[in-house]
């Protein structure tokens, strides 16, 4: 807990057996209140590595996508009552030394969202591949453009958000793979939310997860759509299912498949 906020990480997982403890045992739980582990159908052991950790664990019984993933998390942090939400990968491609900083961003009122940015570090050097940094810089720049906003990137998969965002967003109606990221984003834009930035080391090796050149090629397709949709809707030309005032937002009564719920101390 930080100035009277219940912490909740989510870790949207799949195969992640082998780098989930490492990730796990970086984890501030001094301020972290609870971990929730959301397991879209792996076919290692995370979901069992999970539980031996305590770790509140939740388990697909079908492939959702990253995005489908996500809306288990956050719905599972609403239903715990979590004032603020951290999205971490249990991959460790993102460290978990930043959790303290960025819950203090959102703790003392200071922002709505954060995303934890690559590109405000040498992301080359900590061995981003070079067509996506350059695809990632071009994204961002075509967003900035679109969106009106300042950003130093849109792609990372580390952000936090309090809970009244998560609460106002339409998420159900977000796509269910990748893109789902870029929606949210848009959407914490449309709709007046502050969103700060604080700077990440980037990781890549073997074991950490990454899209490959062609589903990287439709993320950025669809990245394009999500600014042009975005825009089209702030101008008041067009608004798409997820910017109409009626898109559905997550059902916190929905019921979860709960695999394992940690044991409290």
């Amino acid at each position: 807990m930080l100035n009277g906020k219940k912490i909740v990480v989510v870790m949207p997982a799949y195969n992640a057996e082998k780098t989930l403890e490492k990730t796990y045992k970086e984890i501030y739980q001094d301020i972290v209140d609870e971990i929730i582990l959301t397991d879209d159908k792996s076919s290692d052991n995370t979901k069992d590595l999970a539980k031996d950790l305590n770790i509140t664990t939740i388990v697909h019984k079908e492939n959702r996508g990253y995005g489908g993933n996500q809306k288990s998390c956050y719905t599972a942090a609403l239903k715990s009552d979590a004032d603020i939400v951290i999205m971490l990968h249990p991959d460790y491609q993102y460290t978990p030394k930043l959790i303290p900083a960025i819950a203090s961003m959102l703790a003392f009122e200071e922002y709505d969202a954060v995303i934890a940015s690559r590109m405000l570090s040498n992301a080359l050097e900590g061995g981003m591949p070079l067509y996506k940094y350059i695809a990632n810089k071009f994204l961002t720049a075509f967003e900035n453009l679109f969106l009106g906003q300042h950003l130093s990137e849109y792609h990372t998969g580390y952000r936090a958000f309090k809970k009244s965002v998560l609460q106002t967003l339409p998420l159900d109606e977000c796509d269910d793979d990748f893109v789902f990221d870029n929606e949210m984003l848009a959407l914490i834009t449309y709709h007046g939310y502050k969103i700060g930035e604080i700077s990440c080391p980037t990781k890549y090796f073997p074991e950490a997860s990454s899209i490959n050149f062609a589903r990287s090629c439709k993320y950025g397709f669809g990245v394009l759509a999500v600014s042009l949709k975005y825009f089209l809707a702030y101008t008041g030309i067009y608004k798409s299912k997820i910017f109409k005032p009626n898109a559905k937002k997550l059902d916190i009564n929905a019921d979860l498949p709960y695999y394992y719920k940690r044991e409290e101390n």
